[in-house]
């Protein structure tokens, strides 16, 4: 089972759609996205995809971020999950890159509680970069 993180907490999966790997993908479907994967290569399929979900295999491996934040870039406008191995101190910064939700597995939502996410869930009020660039 997963959990979906968001601003408000722990939820269910809501979402009901399809979700597929890029080589099955097809229109309206969701696509799971690889932290190694190149956005750029969806450029013009993106308001066809209700939700991309990129992976991170570790907690340790930021690409994933970089595939988010060059997502919004290119004018993704849809849902956007973290999902994998993302750490409650992680959230503030998946939030800031673009991403909508985290999703986590039940082992990790036990280790890492709701109220620990629920801390950094404020991470508008807790972005030292912008305070630093104002």
């Amino acid at each position: 089972m997963s959990v979906i993180v968001t601003d408000q907490g722990f939820g269910p999966d809501d979402f009901n759609g399809v979700i597929a790997s890029p080589d099955e993908w097809v229109a309206g479907a969701a696509l799971d996205m690889a932290n190694t994967d190149d956005p750029a290569l969806w450029a013009d399929r993106l308001a066809d995809v209700p939700m991309i979900r990129v992976a991170f295999p570790s907690s340790a491996d930021g690409r994933g971020y970089t595939v988010a934040a060059r997502l919004r870039r290119l004018g993704y406008q849809g849902r956007l999950r973290a999902f994998g191995h993302v750490l409650s101190d992680q959230y503030g910064m998946a939030r800031r890159v673009g991403f909508d939700e985290v999703e986590i597995n039940d082992d990790l939502a036990a280790r890492q509680p709701e109220d620990q996410w629920l801390f950094r869930a404020d991470w508008r009020e807790h972005n030292y970069q912008a305070r630093l660039r104002s």
